[in-house]
């Protein structure tokens, strides 16, 4: 039985340690495992791609060595942003790619996030590669694959700029944070129209500046002091890996993700009445609302781009979006999440405007927190402890109780969140309320619930 660590088979991709539980062996029996699978659905050809990494050439040769071992074909994009592999896959592949990417995690981390056949790999998926490795369910005797290159880059921007229209040229910001994005992204932009201003878009996996995570404050307050200091009229920020788009005001308000999806779920449902819009269970309760005022259909899930993916195709949905930055579109796009043509939707609407900022800032919103990560003990199973929670939770005055994905507390004037990462060793809170008072009140009673927990402390 081939060894590999159980362990980085995550709920919607593949994730460890380069070097201690993600190794260039691993890599080279996850690649057999996908190619078992593959040869199941008929899949004659892969697209594989990597992120900046350092670690990534090594993983990506790995990879296409199991693959073409195993008899399916490879088409090497190279070093691409995780939309551009998911573009090079449907337009070349067949719906069937590996993307090698940490997105967020520090340095030391890499991973693959895995299409096959158009369906986006997760949960039991995933868990099933785990089991072929285990049981060695690999393809024998194979006639060994083929490896082809392809660059990408120029027929993705061809088929953003091909139907996105500005209003107007704008002068924006970027910031990838030595992510991946940096080597596309100001010129994708720029062939809109825009004028672009760089920040950290030089590629490095080591992150010497900031890390390329939108989702918290602290990462973008370079962004922010960039549009203090020039004439730009709005700043873009993206993570490690290009799917997730983080968006800042001339003033320095961050435009958190649940609030881009009111503006871009207005735009679809101008264009496209009735049309459902999923949104996960980390997103403002006023999402909702919104949705419905405009004409559409809400529909709330489980945080996680490969959940959202599948339920888009079940509900036959035309966007949805997560509070981590993950937006997607089925209306004009090919509804995988993309930080980089998400942003490209943003400026299009906002082009339409004199005050970018001022449209932005009308948009609904209440009191609420950031995420807050509670730090779990050691070898804890972080979907085991919210279960042992929900056991004797008790809740005053909660009008509903979601748990289709850990604990969504609602009430009146606001709600509270706990759930398991998926990701990493964490509990992920989230609170929103109608006013400081209001918000206060549901933290403490989570605070109560969560500090009867042995090893759990509050993050406030």
């Amino acid at each position: 039985m081939a060894q590999i660590a159980p362990d980085i088979f995550k709920a919607y991709d593949i994730r460890g340690i380069v070097g201690k539980t993600l190794t260039n062996q691993a890599a080279y029996l996850i690649g057999k495992a996908i190619a078992a699978k593959a040869a199941e659905k008929g899949v004659q050809q892969i697209a594989i791609g990597r992120d900046g990494r350092l670690s990534g050439p090594d993983l990506m040769e790995n990879l296409a060595r199991g693959i073409t071992e195993s008899g399916i074909n490879v088409l090497n994009v190279g070093m691409v942003a995780t939309p551009m592999l998911y573009f090079a896959a449907t337009q070349h592949s067949a719906g069937s790619g590996v993307m090698i990417t940490g997105s967020h995690n520090p340095p030391d981390y890499n991973g693959f996030k895995m299409m096959l056949a158009g369906d986006t790999l997760s949960g039991e998926a995933i868990q099933t590669l785990l089991a072929v490795i285990q049981n060695d369910e690999f393809v024998q005797n194979a006639v060994p694959g083929s490896i082809s290159e392809k660059n990408v880059a120029a027929d993705y921007q061809a088929h953003i700029v091909n139907h996105i229209k500005l209003a107007r040229p704008m002068n924006i910001v970027i910031d990838a944070g030595n992510g991946v994005a940096g080597a596309y992204a100001g010129d994708l932009y720029r062939a809109l129209g825009c004028t672009v201003s760089e920040l950290f878009c030089e590629v490095d996996g080591n992150f010497p500046n900031h890390h390329p995570d939108p989702a918290k404050p602290e990462n973008l307050q370079d962004l922010i002091a960039a549009l203090h200091n020039s004439d730009a009229e709005i700043g873009l920020a993206f993570d490690g890996d290009g799917d997730r788009l983080g968006v800042v005001t001339k003033e320095g308000n961050i435009i958190y993700p649940d609030r881009q999806l009111m503006l871009f779920a207005q735009d679809v449902l101008n264009r496209n009445p009735g049309a459902k819009v999923i949104f996960d269970v980390k997103s403002t309760r006023l999402l909702a609302p919104w949705i419905k005022e405009h004409g559409g259909e809400p529909i709330m899930e489980k945080t996680g781009h490969s959940f959202i993916k599948t339920s888009m195709k079940q509900n036959g949905a035309l966007l949805a979006g997560e509070m981590s930055g993950h937006t997607f579109f089925k209306e004009r796009w090919f509804g995988f999440d993309d930080g980089m043509y998400a942003g490209c939707r943003m400026l299009e609407i906002l082009s339409r405007s004199d005050n970018p900022s001022a449209v932005l800032n009308a948009l609904p919103q209440s009191t609420s927190t950031p995420e807050l990560n509670i730090k779990l003990p050691e070898g804890s199973n972080g979907h085991e402890v919210i279960a042992r929670l929900a056991e004797t939770a008790k809740f005053d005055g909660a009008r509903e109780i979601i748990t289709i994905d850990g604990l969504r507390v609602e009430y009146a004037d606001g709600f509270g969140l706990m759930r398991a990462s998926n990701t990493t060793p964490v509990l992920v809170l989230r609170f929103e309320a109608d006013s400081q008072t209001a918000i206060e009140r549901i933290q403490n009673q989570f605070k109560t619930v969560i500090e009867s927990f042995p090893g759990l402390t509050w993050p406030l």
